[in-house]
């Protein structure tokens, strides 16, 4: 695919061979114009599963948004989101933003609105089209800029399909491709004759940063000509001013609309003049003026006496020269945004799983490393919890190896210091004997630990022999720090969900009831997002009538709580069912009782006495979706019970009796909402799939029906509900 050059600076799209970043570029700035936009990009998915990457930018300098150009689908951010659930999402300003998103502004806390359209075409997933726009503050976006927008993802994502289907790549690889405006105008003569009166320098930037009047103050600054600059974009030809310490002010001056000021240094050619630079940016461009008249507070060189707090201020001043220096590479200062973004990726991970996924996605690519693997503490020793990159088997040596002993992974956890091995002999030579996995490389070993409690060791591999820059260890170190945190509150997570699953199994039935007439199947399976277990339950109560209850209900929540409270309704319900009940008092008591309980939760639930012999059944609703039912001949329905309002809400609630029939060779169907819903898509496409899908299920054997339902919903990775299944089938009896 089409790629933006090392340099950050965009392409031509009319000039790239690939059609792709063509169709890409002309659906971005048509959408972008579409919407009243400032910028509009599209991302793609990637040959990396679960990994979006941006395609096309417009409208903004593209190496602003660098940290920006990868997109993980699982991640909270507008564009994944919009990815997932096939949904566009609207932001029409910062607030709006924030309430829904607020990893997003927290790298960029600026006031503007966004729009994000996925790109489909029936299944087919391509990506998501953005435009970026000015705030509209309390005003939500209009119908005609979402209809604009969703025609903009419709036509393009005709053009992907038909690329894919003329045998053109649609998954994206590489770098993002930047679409540049025309060619800034110089402007009128009389403007440039006053401009070039002014003792400031003065430089007129297009969207993209693209330099195009330059007065001659600036050419003297400078030491450029004007020709040396116009139509070259400002962080190519001043690459001091492209060091990642000033971006943030590039972004707040492109995107914000308001004016920006701050203290920047001169590289090579002007060492150690600071000048103060402000934007003023428009809708066409931004206004660069370049000033030497202030310095920096902080600058060094400003002090013009002996300071009482000098030692103490020269540790801060050799931080901002670090981070400001035009000749600090860009990677190294990059690092200083690390914790920030790992910090936001590790609240929202949940198990220790999750946490080792995001420290694999996030600090890996940071540093160049290739190896992982984190190591917890129990009982004294240390056990393989995650890996990446190492050969097969290698680390299994080391799992389960006691404080005692020593190794590298131990004595960083039990002396609390971070080692660093610049290449594999320097490791070999430090812990004699110990077995290596490459001859070549680097590694480094952080202590895990989380308010001065031990809870594991991490282990960074490079492939390459490389020094580790103080600026570096001290990153890494507090970074480490910021993993052991996550690790010690995932692995109390953990506990709850063991409690919580131990609690769920120990309360849902082992078996159901054998009885002549009826065979009924239940299926559980446990959410694989959030707390993973919750209060759905089902059961098979054979009354003194000689009639057969079936019972599905649902808790609200997830944990240890509601599966305490869906046992305590499951009780209630068996008991109030071997009473000899009517349908309608049993949901009435188990509505009162858990008003009585007051745990702060509410629940939904549907209760069917069957009598197996002749097929009749009494049903009470209680705000639970409605049953399905599968005809001898086939033929399956919704069916339409009347009903009353979830349980523990309304002490004074009434629950009114549907009766119907159950014919020999039928089937029903219970189930809670996990089986039916899916996050952006309406709870009636799940209900008319899961009746679809019994509908083309064999009747028999019941288990086998079960089990298909149930595969067929379940199995997905980014699953937030748990799901509750049964089935009564009718063999025999009356006709």
């Amino acid at each position: 695919m089409a790629r933006a050059d090392s340099a950050g600076a965009a392409p031509d799209t009319t000039d790239a061979p690939d059609a792709t970043a063509q169709v890409l570029a002309r659906a971005a700035v048509n959408a972008m114009e579409a919407v009243g936009g400032f910028a509009a990009g599209v991302y793609l998915r990637s040959p990396t599963t679960g990994l979006l990457l941006m395609a096309v930018f417009t409208g903004l300098p593209l190496q602003l948004f660098r940290p920006w150009w990868r997109m993980q689908v699982n991640r909270p951010y507008p564009i994944a989101e919009a990815y997932r659930s096939g949904r566009a999402v609207h932001l029409p300003d910062a607030e709006s933003a924030m309430s829904r998103f607020p990893q997003l502004m927290a790298g960029l806390p600026f006031p503007f609105g966004s729009l994000y359209e996925p790109v489909t075409a029936g299944t087919e997933r391509f990506g998501v089209l953005v435009v970026l726009r000015e705030a509209t503050p309390g005003i939500p976006v209009g119908t005609a800029d979402r209809e604009r927008m969703r025609q903009a993802s419709e036509l393009l994502a005709a053009d992907l399909a038909a690329l894919a289907a003329a045998g053109a790549r649609t998954l994206w690889e590489g770098d993002p491709v930047g679409v540049p405006a025309p060619p800034p105008e110089a402007g009128a003569e009389g403007a440039r004759r006053a401009a070039d009166r002014l003792a400031q320098a003065v430089l007129s930037l297009d969207r993209e940063g693209r330099i195009g009047y330059v007065n001659t103050a600036a050419e003297e600054l400078l030491g450029l000509d004007g020709p040396q600059l116009r139509g070259r974009l400002l962080w190519e030809a001043l690459p001091w001013l492209g060091h990642p310490a000033y971006e943030d002010h590039f972004r707040a001056g492109f995107m914000s609309g308001e004016p920006v000021h701050f203290p920047a240094r001169r590289g090579r050619h002007a060492p150690g003049q600071w000048l103060s630079v402000d934007l003023y940016p428009a809708a066409d461009g931004v206004t660069l003026t370049l000033d030497t008249s202030a310095k920096p507070a902080y600058a060094p060189e400003a002090r013009a006496r002996p300071d009482p707090v000098a030692d103490l201020d020269s540790g801060m001043d050799a931080e901002v020269d670090a981070y400001a220096d035009p000749d600090v590479s860009a990677d190294e200062a990059s690092a200083l945004y690390r914790p920030v973004a790992l910090a936001i990726a590790l609240t929202e991970a949940v198990t220790a799983r999750q946490v080792s996924a995001v420290v694999t996605e996030e600090l890996l690519p940071a540093f160049g490393g290739r190896q992982l693997a984190i190591y917890l503490l129990d009982e004294r020793h240390l056990y393989l919890a995650w890996e990446t990159g190492f050969p097969q088997g290698f680390l299994n040596r080391f799992d389960g190896v006691s404080l005692d002993v020593r190794l590298p992974g131990v004595e960083t956890l039990t002396t609390g210091r971070p080692l660093f091995f610049e290449s594999m002999q320097h490791l070999a030579t430090a812990y004699p004997g110990i077995p290596l996995d490459a001859d070549v490389g680097a590694r480094a070993f952080l202590p895990l630990i989380a308010s001065g409690r031990p809870v594991g060791s991490c282990i960074l591999g490079f492939d390459s022999p490389r020094g580790f820059s103080p600026e570096e260890r001290t990153v890494l170190t507090a970074l480490a720090g910021l993993i052991a945190q996550a690790l010690a509150r995932a692995r109390r997570y953990d506990s709850e969900v063991e409690l919580a699953r131990g609690l769920q199994s120990a309360l849902l039935p082992h078996r159901l009831p054998v009885r002549e007439h009826v065979d009924t199947v239940g299926r559980y399976l446990p959410g694989t997002l959030g707390m993973d277990v919750g209060g759905d339950w089902y059961d098979v109560v054979e009354t003194g009538a000689g009639l057969l209850a079936l019972v599905i209900g649902d808790v609200q929540g997830h944990g240890v709580a509601a599966a305490a409270t869906m046992g305590q309704l499951r009780s209630a319900v068996r008991a109030f069912a071997l009473s000899g009940s009517t349908p309608e008092q049993v949901v009435s008591g188990t509505n009162q009782l858990l008003i009585d309980l007051d745990p702060g939760q509410f629940a939904s639930c549907c209760y069917m006495l069957l009598d197996p012999a002749s097929g009749s059944v009494t049903a009470a609703r209680a705000g639970h979706p409605q049953p399905l039912l599968r005809h001898p001949d086939g033929r399956t329905e919704v069916l339409d019970l009347a009903g009353g309002v979830v349980l523990g809400i309304d002490p004074e609630a009434s629950y009114p009796l549907t009766e119907l029939r159950l014919t020999t060779g039928s089937v029903l169907a219970l189930y809670t909402d996990g089986l039916v819903e899916k996050p952006g898509l309406d709870i009636d496409v799940g209900v008319e799939r899961l009746r679809k899908s019994l509908e083309a299920a064999r009747p028999s054997p019941l288990t086998e029906t079960a089990d298909r339902l149930i595969s067929e919903a379940g199995n997905t990775a980014d699953r937030p509900d748990d799901i509750a299944l049964l089935l009564a089938s009718r063999t025999g009896g009356d006709p």
